[in-house]
């Protein structure tokens, strides 16, 4: 189970609550006194935010629920998508206060798509401002129609609030459910007993009806209530230890003497110890591994075993290869990417570049989306500019590495304009090879395609030259990515027993950006969708800096009190924008941003220092081919 929200809606106050009453832990603690139980990063406790996901397991009664922790803030977004590829159920904490948020709605769409039965806790009904109707009316009107009330509130505001239970059997339930079951809704109007909780149940493991609760994480008012409609409404896993082993990895980290540790969540099957398992990488041919070590979660910690059984999560030793997203056991669909990369990035510089660029190659291991860049300086991508203060304390404490960082600018890419093709025969260079390609625009991704025969050359040969043409795909004519591409193999050529791989490695890049650099390409910048509240009379300034950030406004929304403002802002002034909104607004303007799409640059494209060290453009490229390489 996860639990999910937007920062400080209370998600990790709930978490304790949780875990309190489990009797994991024997006293609440509190986010702004940082002595909660799944914030263990010193700069998590110094902050009051969750950055890393956290795993913990309890029981609730004779239901075992392994708790996954996540953060809120959006700039950590990965770490929540990682958390939800494993999930059976989540709760979704909103505050009665500050209502349906931007990071909500996107968090709820995520959950949606992907299925994964869901509560919602709306939390600080204790709190002045707090709100019942007007929020469960926000709630349908902007995360879902299905959402059901299971309790009212008494003294809603006050100190004194308190939850009233409604019963499930009850006609706002019954024409909710028949709303969604013709069979049901036929045996509901012919005036037959009708089960509400049963189909309610089935309602929900199909992510077709939201439970909505309400209470208090702060003081335990309504935490029972919650903890019952977990028990009652969130489907439990059915899968079994004989099983054949499905597992997906979904954090990986560095224990104290600098070993690998993965965690993963078994989802039918047995994993031992010191046995050969298969792993199914994201991008990579399948391997066998032998864990060292297998330690299980429960009781609010974690200790070793020789084998861990379905239901369980797992953290892993001996896997050195391991990255996130692979796959044990038997391969199963891949859950597709839930929220868009990074399309941020920074310089970091320090003393020690040899230090700084081990220690980041180490962070981008636990997260797939830190990109780590080395040319004439070393880059980083970023979701926003707070991670840059997390990435700069974890080098600091874990590494020892004391950094800078250098303004955020965007990350472009490139896109191709037309096709290309190019031919290298194995007689025109200094390499035993011989490739040509044609390459191709498509809508999205990176398609390669053969157009020769697949025994026309060993098997290892094959395998360097798709490698080199995707790492060659990191970098086009200006420099920058180009993610959606299609490229055929049409013509190789190999000397036995001359040729070895290398040759296909040095030669792949010249013959590639040659046809690249026949089509052409244009550079793109990201856009983002943002969402605005603002007060009322601040409406007409902020709508002045929006368009002078090159923004456009889709949508506004206007009450008494608030605007609500949705349009679209490059990502290059996202930023600067959101650093002048505490003025323009008087502190209550509240800004949520995420990746929208990429629009072609105005103006001369930029173009970005390759990692060989040469700043390419169109023009200059054919006369760097042989740099290049």
């Amino acid at each position: 189970m996860g639990i999910v929200a937007h920062v400080d809606a209370g998600k990790t106050s709930l978490t304790e609550r949780l875990l309190f009453a489990a009797g994991v832990i024997d006293r609440v603690g509190r986010v702004d006194d940082g002595n909660t139980q799944t914030d263990s990063m010193d700069l998590e406790r110094k902050r009051g935010i969750t950055i890393r996901s956290a795993v913990v397991s309890f029981a609730l009664g004779d239901l075992p629920v392994n708790l996954i922790d996540t953060p809120g803030h959006s700039d950590f977004i990965a770490e929540v998508e990682r958390a939800l590829s494993v999930l059976d159920g989540a709760v979704l904490v909103l505050s009665a206060v500050e209502g349906v948020q931007p990071q909500t709605r996107l968090l709820m769409r995520t959950l949606d798509r992907l299925r994964i039965p869901t509560l919602l806790f709306v939390n600080k009904i204790d709190r002045v401002g707090a709100r019942y109707d007007e929020l469960l009316a926000d709630i349908r009107r902007l995360l879902t129609p299905a959402a059901v009330p299971m309790a009212s509130v008494a003294d809603l505001g006050l100190r004194t609030a308190s939850v009233v239970p409604l019963p499930v059997q009850r006609a706002e339930v019954g024409e909710m459910l028949a709303e969604r079951n013709d069979s049901f809704l036929e045996q509901y109007l012919e005036g037959a007993e009708v089960d509400h909780a049963v189909e309610l149940r089935r309602q929900v493991a199909k992510a077709g009806m939201y439970p909505v609760y309400f209470g208090s994480a702060m003081t335990g008012v309504g935490i029972d209530e919650v903890i019952e409609g977990i028990r009652t409404w969130l489907p439990r896993a059915i899968a079994g230890p004989e099983d054949e082993l499905r597992a997906r990895v979904f954090k990986v980290e560095r224990g104290a003497a600098g070993q690998k540790v993965a965690s993963a969540r078994i989802v039918s099957g047995t994993l031992a110890a010191r046995t050969s398992v298969a792993v199914h990488p994201v991008d990579a041919p399948t391997y066998q591994v032998r864990p060292t070590g297998i330690d299980v979660f429960g009781d609010g910690g974690r200790h070793s075993v020789d084998r861990a059984e379905a239901g369980q999560i797992v953290a892993l030793r001996g896997l050195k290869s391991i990255r996130i997203g692979d796959q044990l056991g038997v391969r199963t669909a891949q859950v597709g990417r839930l929220f868009a990369p990074p399309t941020l990035e920074t310089v970091v510089s320090a003393r020690d570049r040899v230090k700084l660029f081990q220690a980041l190659t180490q962070l981008a291991e636990q997260d797939p989306l830190i990109r780590v860049r080395k040319a004439d300086e070393i880059t980083v991508s970023l979701y926003g500019e707070v991670q840059k203060e997390v990435i700069a304390s974890l080098l600091e404490s874990e590494y020892g590495v004391g950094v800078t960082f250098s303004e955020t600018t965007p990350i472009h890419v490139e896109r191709l304009i037309g096709t290309g093709a190019a031919t290298r025969e194995i007689t025109e260079g200094p390499w035993a090879a011989g490739v040509g390609f044609r390459v191709s625009p498509v809508a999205e991704g990176i398609e390669y395609h053969l157009e020769v025969e697949l025994g026309g050359l060993p098997r290892a040969f094959h395998t360097a030259i798709e490698e080199t043409v995707r790492q060659t795909l990191h970098q086009g004519l200006f420099g920058w990515e180009i993610p959606d591409i299609r490229v055929e193999l049409t013509h190789t050529a190999y000397w036995s027993p001359v040729t070895v791989a290398s040759d296909f490695r040095r030669l792949v890049p010249l013959v590639l950006l040659q046809a690249i650099a026949q089509a052409g390409t244009t550079v793109l910048e990201p856009v983002n969708h943002f969402e605005l509240d603002v007060p009322s009379d601040a409406v007409s300034r902020v709508l002045a800096h929006v368009a002078e950030h090159r923004g456009v406004v889709t949508q506004t929304t206007l009450t008494e009190t608030q605007a609500h403002i949705e349009g679209t802002i490059p990502a290059a002034t996202t930023h600067p924008f959101e650093s002048m909104l505490p003025t323009l607004g008087r502190g209550e303007a509240l800004l949520a941003a995420t990746f929208h799409s990429y629009t072609p640059v105005p103006g001369p494209p930029p173009t970005r220092r390759r990692t060989d060290g040469n700043p390419l453009n169109e023009k200059q490229y054919v006369l760097n081919l042989s740099r290049v390489v």
